[in-house]
């Protein structure tokens, strides 16, 4: 691929290569944590020779210091972070390398003294709650566990609770992990990981599925606790937001290479890799409508990366050398920042900012798709929802934001049918819809699609990703073999994956690819209202970019009409329409995007904005 017409020459290649380890040594002091060269192979398959997953990674990490590791799905995140414990996915091995944790490299121990360090020297908090905590024990069981285990003062029990923002200790202790939201259970999960005060916290996507409110105080938790007990901490996310509002450092992998780190204010200002321009480039803001725009293609498996740049057939300032052989990290500025791109300097210093988007055009005014007329809904004589009222169009979409508990996920449930016991009255294209699932047309169902916010739980682990997305067509369709396998490959490619993917299964994919199979699954069926449930969680921006623009043209061209719940309130401004904020449980605030969200007139509406982390584009 050559370079665009007029664009920057090639003058970068002039520079010195460095190493990673070089540029966060500019950092004083002894690092908390060292990797180096760390290197891990799959192993060989029907005959083919070791293929690298992960190589060249080297990173440093001061006491009290987060770096972010950031990228897409696939680029080796969660690989780095397991290695970080001494712990390697199933069909991958050590090929080479360190990890040293004051100075001891955790890769040269044994098992049994691995197993020691774990818990108490190397925490670690999985992007799963529900894969944290055990579902048969109370939370109060399993965290004095911790303390028996690891040693620790369990009276502190009470304390760790609130220090990961869970005042109220007495029924969170009391209560088993399903009978907790999805942000209590996080919250447990990171008072389990700092109970023992680690000298290194390892966090895979810790905030994934927290509203903003939760989700502000998890992060000044987790800087807190690093400064104050000089904890290292490793910070794996796909949201780069999140990033900035956290993270000392950042350093940005694309097909198990990295390919860019330094300074995170300086970073996200001037990105010196055309992968790092393209990921912010997704990334939706709060102020102002931009316009998203996703990477084509994906980051390429090991064994079959292309010879040279890894990234040069996605990259738009692609010249020839980039095909020839892999680019070495370069310097491009004083401070230590580096990329891994012969044209580093040159990117560096091109503008980063965005195109300010168009005004969404209003959808044109039809016969609602879905309405809700006083929904109320109790738990035990507890009221979850009460007297809600929304209207939804054809070509509409319309967002539901609060906090975790205000009861949006349950009311997506009432109208999808999983939830039976409100009352009121829910309309769907003229016709009330009854409660449950059980009592509603085959019509019905097929028309109405929902997909839910756990994609490691909606995804039958049996299954091959094919017969997951092509069951709804087995139940609803009659089509001819070839046709079947058509609409699933047709889906698979709507939401960014592959047809191959089609023989895979759940286990074998990452957190951001579950959650695109989830979304095939709905959108194979041709639906006309589809209910997402925090969709976007855990995908990628560049990916989230491509499921937005594919929802908006299904909206034109479909007619689709979107109950869009989610806590990520900037993308609320590039897919939503009108959006309602629920607090406890009743409607405190609704209208147009532009209006609630650049003038709020309640105070709920007002906290919920001022949560949200910072994020400017270039």
């Amino acid at each position: 691929m050559t370079a665009p017409s007029g664009d920057i020459p090639v003058t970068a290649a002039q520079d010195t290569p460095v190493t990673a380890a070089e540029d966060t040594s500019r950092i004083t002091g002894t690092p908390r944590l060292a990797v180096e060269n760390l290197r891990i192979l799959m192993t060989p398959r029907r005959g083919r020779p070791d293929a690298d997953v992960i190589d060249e990674i080297s990173f440093t990490v001061q006491p009290g210091h987060v770096l972010g590791l950031v990228g897409e799905s696939g680029s080796g995140k969660t690989t780095v972070a397991l290695a970080l414990l001494g712990l390697f996915k199933r069909g991958l091995k050590l090929g080479g390398g360190k990890v040293l944790v004051d100075g001891q490299d955790i890769l040269a121990l044994p098992e049994h003294d691995l197993q020691k360090l774990r818990g108490r020297t190397i925490a670690y908090v999985p992007q799963d709650p529900g894969s944290a905590l055990n579902p048969v024990l109370k939370v109060g069981t399993q965290l004095r566990e911790v303390f028996t285990i690891h040693g620790g003062d369990p009276d502190r029990l009470t304390d760790v609770l609130a220090e990961a923002g869970l005042e109220d200790p007495a029924p969170i202790l009391a209560a088993y992990p399903h009978q907790l939201s999805g942000g209590q259970q996080q919250r447990v999960a990171l008072a389990m990981a700092f109970a023992c005060r680690p000298r290194l916290i390892v966090l895979d996507e810790p905030t994934t599925g927290l509203d903003v409110t939760t989700q502000r105080r998890v992060l000044d938790t987790v800087r807190g606790l690093c400064r104050s007990y000089q904890v290292a901490a490793v910070y794996i996310t796909h949201d780069l937001a999140v990033v900035a509002e956290i993270a000392d450092h950042v350093a940005v992998l694309y097909a198990g290479r990295l390919i860019e780190m330094g300074q995170a204010r300086e970073l996200f200002a001037t990105p010196a890799h055309p992968y790092t321009r393209g990921l912010m480039r997704a990334v939706p803001v709060l102020e102002g409508t931009y316009e998203l725009h996703g990477m084509a293609g994906s980051p390429p498996r090991p064994g079959s990366r292309p010879a040279g740049c890894f990234f040069q057939p996605r990259c738009e300032f692609a010249v020839a050398q980039c095909e020839q052989r892999q680019p070495e990290l370069i310097t491009v500025s004083e401070t230590g920042h580096v990329a891994r791109c012969v044209r580093a300097v040159e990117i560096k210093a091109l503008s980063g900012r965005v195109t300010l988007a168009s005004q969404r055009p209003a959808p044109p005014a039809e016969e609602p798709v879905l309405t809700i007329s006083g929904v109320s809904v109790s738990y035990t004589n507890k009221p979850v929802l009460h007297d809600v009222n929304l209207v939804v169009g054809a070509r509409q979409s319309v967002a539901i934001v609060g906090t975790s508990g205000s009861g949006k996920t349950t009311l997506a449930r009432c109208v999808v049918g999983l939830h039976k016991d409100w009352s009121g009255t829910i309309t769907f294209a003229g016709q009330d819809l009854p409660a449950g699932v059980r009592n509603r047309t085959q019509d019905q169902l097929r028309r109405i699609q929902f997909v839910s916010q756990n994609p490691y739980s909606s995804l039958n682990p049996r299954q091959t990703v094919g017969q997951i997305v092509g069951h709804p067509l087995a139940h609803f369709r009659k089509l001819s073999g070839a046709d079947h396998r058509q609409r699933i490959a047709d889906a698979l490619t709507s939401v960014a994956l592959r047809e191959s993917f089609a023989a895979r299964y759940p286990d074998e994919l990452s957190g951001g690819e579950r959650q695109r199979v989830a979304l095939a699954r709905a959108l194979v069926l041709d639906p006309d209202l589809l209910v997402c449930d925090e969709v976007t969680s855990a995908l990628d921006v560049s990916v989230q970019a491509a499921i937005v623009e594919l929802l908006l043209r299904l909206q034109a061209e479909r007619g689709l009409a979107l109950l869009f719940i989610t806590h990520n309130l900037p993308l609320v401004r590039s897919i939503a329409d009108d959006v309602t904020v629920i607090s406890a449980g009743e409607v405190c605030e609704r209208g147009p995007v532009t209006q609630v969200l650049s003038a709020p007139s309640h105070a709920y509406t007002r906290q919920l904005l001022a949560d949200v982390p910072a994020f400017e584009h270039g």
